[in-house]
């Protein structure tokens, strides 16, 4: 997908399509990128595709958590004027979805979750990246995506950059500790909307048994699973995902 990055105010993102909206939202690594392949697909399906690229590097320190991603979350529905969306979030993304809509349920009327924090996360395994260790940076970056191949160069180098970077180093932890405060599992059965749950069976960040609770804490979910698949299933194996979440829209009405 050829896309163009628009920049006003406070907000970066990507917007494509007319119809019903739809917001994607990455994860703590991720980028605008990681949702092309959705954001092109649904935008030629007749829905409103926005992807905005959350504050995760620009936020003061203080304010780098959980709670203040959803409130630019909402403010970003407000500038766009969307009073109710789908939320789709990958990762991080979806834990600040699940925030959004426990503080904001006004705005959400449906829920697509894929590999997402909110219970359980081993973002980067048992210790914080290492500052200068490309091998290892590379070999985590990896380990993200049951194809190790998923994982290219560009990708490896702009993480690289990112945990070289003492700014973006120290926000990275800052969230990663506002993630196991803001854990959702006492809120996950207040969220009555209906809800999506997109997994890949051989995700080592959030594993198989994270999306069976989600399924077991949630009153309306409904499970899809991906074989072959780690962290990411909308990129490594975005036609299913896409067609799980087409199918799901049209069997709860969302178009």
């Amino acid at each position: 997908m050829k896309y163009n990055v628009k920049t006003e105010g406070e907000f970066k993102y990507i917007e494509a399509g007319e119809g019903k909206s739809i917001v994607l939202l990455h994860g703590l690594m991720g980028t605008l990128e990681d949702f092309a392949g959705a954001a092109d697909y649904f935008s030629k399906k007749g829905y409103h595709v926005l992807v905005p690229e959350l504050p995760i590097y620009t936020l003061p320190i203080i304010k780098t958590n959980i709670k203040n991603l959803a409130k630019y979350v909402k403010n970003f529905m407000d500038f766009k004027g969307i009073p109710e969306t789908t939320l789709i979030g990958n990762s991080l993304g979806g834990h600040v979805s699940l925030y959004v809509t426990k503080t904001y349920p006004e705005l959400v009327h449906s829920l697509v979750l894929t590999g997402s924090s909110g219970l359980y996360e081993n973002a980067m395994g048992d210790t914080y990246p290492k500052r200068g260790d490309y091998e290892y940076i590379k070999a985590k970056t990896e380990a993200v995506f049951y194809d190790p191949k998923t994982a290219t160069k560009k990708m490896v180098d702009d993480l690289f950059e990112t945990v070289n970077d003492r700014n973006c180093a120290i926000r990275i932890l800052a969230l990663a500790k506002s993630a196991i405060r803001h854990n959702m599992a006492n809120d996950l059965p207040d969220i009555k909307i209906p809800t999506c749950l997109i997994w890949g069976k051989q995700d080592g960040v959030t594993p198989p048994n994270v999306a069976e609770d989600f399924n077991k804490l949630m009153p309306n979910s409904e499970l899809f699973w991906v074989d072959k698949c780690g962290h990411a299933p909308m990129m490594e194996h975005p036609d299913l995902f896409n067609d799980i979440v087409d199918a799901w829209f049209q069997k709860n009405n969302i178009q």
